[in-house]
């Protein structure tokens, strides 16, 4: 009898979760007997809520997921004291749907997608709002990043992954730039990466793999890439140490990982400094209502320490409306405005009086980036570390 050696199980009895990863694509119910009689065993030593974590499984067929149906049906039946939870992830939504009808059916299972809740920002990306803002960033960053990344480590002929690549054109940038050897882009919004592929067919690029999948559970083999970067996303993921766990495992021992993040409450212009100060400390409030940290810069060495990496680098720059044409600048602000204040405090539930004094600081830096004498400023923490050997 062939047996199946493309998936891991393993059961964690504290945790009562049993997690099948990989693919499960037997020919007969026979090959996976293993599986069943681990999972029945897993199931008999249980009490309250069983978790069944299918989040990491990239493929099942039929043959396999009635093995897996019959055998929950029978403890559900045998045992209503059980509440069994399936956990999948919408970037297998295929897993979501193949187990829904088992959980309707049985009134003791539930499936929980597990990430519908991660990324507290990802309706406002969803919609494409962020796509302005994300263009401009890149735009006046790449000015100072261009720079940084050889410094960081990245070399000509390096396999690279840049993780929650948002609209895709820093990762155009750098393939036309530094000339890694492979790019792996990865997103978890649809509507993102639909942008990266048009930008990258705009610039003529045609080697740049776009993947969708969730930065916290990538399908995606260990020690695999030189560097890895990730731009400005772990200030929008309510736990970024599970993003950086997985940006440690898919990097080569001795690789690095880039990583970007902001302090909000740090932009600053003159003139009328006071209300552009007061609204960007608003903005650092309204992102932890959320649950996002855009504060998260000057904690990057701790949160790159704690993941175990070494050699830790950082540098921090001031983006700025003398770095290019201020208009540029402006256009970012007014974009940062249209969201913040025009869709996510209104979704908060502000007053009419807070969001128009919030509009007014967005509008004073716009006014000092144009200002013939005045300064803008926006704040970056660049940091690197590499993963030992």
């Amino acid at each position: 009898m062939r047996i199946d050696r493309s998936y891991q199980a393993s059961f964690n009895e504290n945790n009562q979760e049993f997690v099948i990863a990989g693919k499960l694509r037997p020919q007969s119910e026979a090959e996976i007997k293993p599986l069943a009689d681990a999972l029945a065993e897993a199931l008999a030593k249980v009490r309250g809520t069983f978790y069944l974590n299918v989040k990491r499984l990239a493929r099942l067929n039929n043959v396999a997921f009635r093995s897996i149906a019959s055998l929950v049906s029978e403890i559900s039946d045998a045992r209503s004291d059980l509440r069994i939870e399936v956990v999948t992830s919408s970037v297998m939504g295929w897993s979501t749907r193949k187990f829904l009808p088992l959980a309707q059916r049985l009134p003791n299972v539930t499936v929980n997608e597990y990430d519908k809740d991660f990324y507290p920002g990802q309706s406002f990306l969803e919609d494409g709002g962020f796509i302005p803002i994300l263009r401009n960033q890149t735009k006046l960053t790449w000015h100072h990043e261009r720079h940084l990344l050889p410094r960081h480590g990245l070399k000509p002929g390096m396999t690279m992954a840049d993780i929650c690549c948002g609209i895709g054109d820093f990762a155009v940038l750098v393939q036309k730039e530094l000339k890694p050897s492979r790019i792996l882009a990865l997103d978890h919004s649809r509507t993102s990466l639909d942008y990266a592929r048009n930008v990258a067919a705009d610039f003529g690029i045609t080697d740049i793999e776009y993947v969708y999948g969730d930065a916290s559970e990538m399908v995606i083999e260990d020690d695999q890439f030189d560097f890895v970067t990730c731009r400005h996303s772990l200030q929008i993921f309510d736990r970024p140490e599970l993003i950086l766990k997985e940006l440690y495992r898919i990097c080569k021992p001795g690789g690095r990982v880039y990583i970007t993040n902001e302090k909000n409450s740090h932009c600053l212009g003159e003139p009328r400094s006071e209300t552009i100060q007061w609204t960007y400390t608003e903005v650092a409030k309204l992102f932890a209502d959320f649950k996002m940290d855009v504060e998260l810069g000057p904690k990057s060495r701790r949160f790159l320490a704690d993941a175990g990496f070494d050699d830790i680098r950082i540098d921090s720059f001031m983006v700025t409306n003398r770095d290019g044409d201020p208009q540029d600048f402006a256009n970012m602000i007014q974009a940062w405005e249209n969201v913040y204040a025009g869709e996510m405090a209104r979704d908060r539930g502000d007053s009419p009086e807070f969001i128009a004094r919030f509009r007014q600081g967005f509008q004073d830096h716009i006014y000092a980036a144009l200002h013939p004498k005045g300064y803008a400023g926006w704040p970056i923490w660049a940091a690197s570390a590499r993963k030992p050997q």
